[in-house]
């Protein structure tokens, strides 16, 4: 467990240090971040999904898991409730920097398989990696959004630590094949951010969050079933 509060820590850190180098950023160069952000998230979603795609043995799962997790969170109004919710802490679009830090730093393999691998064989080598990686993600997001984003490393800890204990009470129930699944659905949804981050199209990419649960509630059937 100690490698998934480094995780959290290292998101707290890197956010810190983008705050305080933002007062020192001309607005054009924080321009320039956004939309290099923007445009890594699209591209790094895009690469995600189709690498994962290639390897599920269920190619329309995503499909169903996009659909009905957007039906749930736009009937819970997840999208409002997060703006609201930010609005308290800034006046600036939080929630879209809370939203691009929790995507990137959560989905992939090194923040899923990161906890499973540590779980049942003690290696921490994939978290350690992964808490590297979100500390140069977070700077950057700070730099645009102000140490606000740090909220992330809440998400990140429960995400990362949910995975731990459910690797420890079933070393049967999280598999490649489901990580696969919830990759390539992250991976839209990372792409989803970086549309949004654009200016292009929003997605309400925070309504369809609970896409990320379905291929989870999926695979818990059928491990029931069998």
């Amino acid at each position: 467990m100690f490698a998934i509060f480094l995780n959290a820590l290292a998101v707290i850190a890197g956010s810190a240090i983008g705050a305080l180098a933002r007062p020192r950023l001309n607005p054009k160069y924080i321009n320039v971040l956004n939309t290099a952000m923007g445009l890594a998230a699209l591209v790094l979603g895009v690469q995600v999904a189709l690498e994962n795609m290639n390897k599920t043995q269920y190619p329309a799962l995503f499909i169903f898991c996009l659909s009905l997790g957007g039906l749930l969170g736009t009937v819970l109004h997840l999208d409002e409730r997060m703006l609201k919710a930010t609005q308290r802490i800034s006046s600036s679009n939080l929630s879209e920097g809370i939203l691009a830090g929790v995507l990137l730093c959560c989905i992939g393999t090194l923040s899923m398989m990161g906890p499973v691998m540590s779980a049942l064989y003690g290696d921490d080598t994939y978290l350690m990696t992964a808490a590297t990686l979100n500390l140069v993600t977070m700077i950057v997001i700070a730099s645009q959004y102000g140490f606000g984003v740090a909220l992330t490393a809440i998400v990140v800890f429960a995400w990362q630590g949910g995975i731990f204990l459910l690797a420890k009470v079933s070393q049967t129930f999280i598999s490649e094949e489901l990580v696969g699944e919830v990759c390539l659905v992250g991976g839209i949804l990372i792409s989803a951010a970086g549309l949004g981050i654009l200016n292009i199209k929003d997605c309400k990419t925070i309504n369809l969050l609970p896409a990320l649960l379905m291929p989870f509630l999926f695979y818990l059937a059928l491990h029931l079933i069998r």
